[in-house]
């Protein structure tokens, strides 16, 4: 009406928009006004902290993909660069390759394969054979999730937005291992067989570890083991739970520690990538025992490792 003292209100964020329309008569002024400013700013700082919808990802921006916490959301982030390792290049682990690569071949063709657990001695290859699987198979409509031990509680809500895509995932973890109460380790074990909703068929999940059963075991878990005089053992439940999460994988892949020729034999085969002469050969790996033997550990990491210092000191 004519001559009433009438003020608009502040602009309104999305947020505030089930708030209850203010009365044109009512009169914001002083205090009042305030009051209704502080409101619509408290508003404004709620919104923040919603999680926001996921947007869709590039899915052509590459074949590997990283889940992450970005922005206060998780999202899926293209890794450009790609490790260019082949399977030709893991010398010394033949048959831990054969394994997964008929397992993922039997993926990527639509077939029955299995969540693969890879396990055993550091820098012998495992996480390398997987990059190398996704290599192998990218042009096949292969795809690589690598996810974070702390991000795994976000497993059924990744599955469910990858189930509807035509490619073929793996979700990848690497250098996996728990301690007692994590929250992770409940939903990596529903997600690969307990949920009350069925796995995708175009996801799979490869881990590697140290561990073979991804958590410590200790020597007072036996203690629970019971001995009766009819010569039956019933196991402790503490030793079941450590063993139900490992089992869920369908194929076990273990390796060990090379011997001394397996060892040379990637060390000439890194000396040979870097460039290194037949003529200077002999030399080269006579220092990657050495090189070996100052670390404790004869390793394919350990071998590449010399061949780059070997080749970036020239051979000197």
């Amino acid at each position: 009406m004519p001559g009433t003292n009438r003020r608009t209100s502040p602009p309104r964020s999305p947020a505030s928009k089930a708030a209850v329309e203010t009365p044109a008569s009512v009169d914001l002024s002083g205090p009042l006004l305030a009051l209704f400013q502080r409101a619509h700013g408290l508003l404004d700082r709620l919104e923040t902290l919603l999680p926001a919808p996921m947007s869709e990802p590039d899915w052509h921006a590459s074949v590997a993909f990283r889940w992450v916490s970005k922005g206060g959301r998780k999202q899926l982030v293209p890794v450009h660069k790609l490790s260019p390792i082949a399977y030709d290049d893991l010398i010394g682990i033949e048959d831990q390759r054969r394994k997964v690569e008929r397992n993922t071949r039997q993926f990527v063709q639509g077939k029955p394969a299995n969540n693969v657990l890879i396990t055993g001695s550091r820098g012998t290859g495992k996480s390398s054979l997987v990059k190398a699987s996704l290599n192998k198979f990218a042009r096949q409509g292969l795809r690589l999730i690598e996810v974070d031990k702390a991000d795994l509680v976000d497993l059924p809500e990744l599955t469910d937005l990858l189930a509807a895509r035509p490619e073929r995932f793996i979700v990848f973890s690497d250098d996996l291992s728990f301690e007692e109460g994590e929250p992770g380790y409940k939903a990596l074990k529903s997600v690969l067989d307990g949920s009350v909703s069925a796995t995708a068929d175009n996801v799979l999940i490869y881990a590697t570890s140290n561990r073979r059963h991804l958590m410590p075991e200790y020597l007072q878990e036996n203690l629970s083991y019971k001995h009766l005089e009819n010569g039956e053992i019933h196991p402790g439940e503490v030793v079941e739970e450590k063993i139900s999460l490992s089992e869920r994988f369908g194929l076990w892949v273990s390796f060990y520690p090379y011997s001394q020729d397996d060892y040379l034999r990637i060390a000439a085969h890194w000396l040979r990538a870097f460039g290194v002469t037949d003529r200077q050969m002999d030399k080269a790996l006579q220092e990657s025992l050495v090189w070996a033997l100052e670390r404790g550990s004869r390793s394919g990491r350990v071998a590449w490792q010399f061949a780059r210092d070997w080749a970036g000191r020239g051979g000197k």
